[in-house]
């Protein structure tokens, strides 16, 4: 029997959530900690069950994944009479750490759960891509670093999530999110700029893209978010804000392996230029509307 807690259970931590659910044996158990149950009620009505606070969940579970954005947030819920450490029980918890973060907060992380502990925490970094629409359909790519066996246990429970591989100890998780994040926020901006030039060109932004799509610069990217730029639709999805700290932990984890960049720092560029410009709350894709809006002034970092 597995008893699962899921803390963050929004846009990326609900249809984790539910999966890990429809996925489970019949004497496993699902826990949510949200602020309020309002939202849950399909998961709750399939037999998950709501915790108030973290420290119900640490009382409840065996493994505990955190979908919240920052590490902050994940030690915020760790401390004080409601926190995670006030329910812990002498059996072991896994913690994986779903959020995005670095490398370096993780390792720190496990560190002092380790010596709060005495050993009773093991960390493993799981952070995922594919967005919401990959959340939904199950389909994520979930970056697993953690000690053998358990990332193993990790890799197990999120394989309802998508498919999950483990790329090495702890941090290479969230050293292959970076990775992933910064080929992202190029694809975003690259496709931003062909999307303004096509349009003050006179040409069918949707046709081009349409046309685009069949060739070498088709992505995935290009796929979800063209009608985004099609329609200059920046609703809020994943927040564009967030590729500021994705950015700077590629960048610091560049620095500390000694190698040289070309891309990251313009990117940053961008995302913290925006971001400071009122527009980080809105979808990735409100670059367009950045660009459009920084005619002559080039974004610095």
């Amino acid at each position: 029997m597995t008893t699962t807690g899921f803390i963050g259970v929004g846009t990326m931590g609900r249809p984790m959530a539910r999966h890990v659910l429809a996925a489970a044996q019949p004497d496993d158990r699902v826990v949510l900690n949200a602020l309020s149950p309002n939202g849950l009620e399909e998961l709750l009505d399939a037999g998950a069950r709501y915790a108030s606070n973290a420290r119900e969940v640490a009382q409840q579970c065996d493994v505990v994944v955190y979908m919240v954005p920052t590490m902050a947030d994940i030690r915020g819920t760790l401390d004080g009479p409601d926190g995670l450490l006030a329910g812990l029980t002498p059996a072991p918890l896994l913690l994986i750490v779903s959020s995005t973060c670095s490398s370096a907060e993780v390792r720190d992380l496990a560190r002092d759960l380790d010596e709060a502990t005495g050993g009773r925490i093991a960390v493993v970094d799981a952070p995922v891509s594919g967005g919401a629409e990959g959340a939904e359909a199950g389909t994520l790519s979930v970056m697993v670093g953690g000690a053998d066996a358990d990332a193993t246990r990790a890799v197990g429970l999120l394989s309802a999530t998508g498919r999950a591989v483990h790329l090495g100890p702890l941090g290479a998780g969230q050293i292959a999110k970076a990775c992933n994040q910064l080929i992202v926020a190029a694809e975003v901006v690259a496709n931003a700029e062909a999307a303004v030039l096509a349009e003050r060109s006179g040409m069918d932004v949707s046709l081009l893209f349409d046309l685009l799509l069949d060739g070498y610069a088709t992505s995935r990217i290009m796929e979800v978010k063209s009608p985004r730029f099609i329609a200059h639709d920046h609703s809020p999805s994943g927040p564009a804000k967030f590729l500021v700290k994705d950015l700077r932990a590629f960048a610091e984890e560049a620095e500390r392996v000694g190698m040289t960049t070309f891309s990251v720092e313009p990117l940053r560029a961008v995302f913290t230029g925006l971001t400071q410009a009122g527009l980080g709350d809105q979808d990735s894709s409100v670059v367009q509307a950045y660009i459009e809006q920084s005619d002559g002034k080039a974004p610095s970092a």
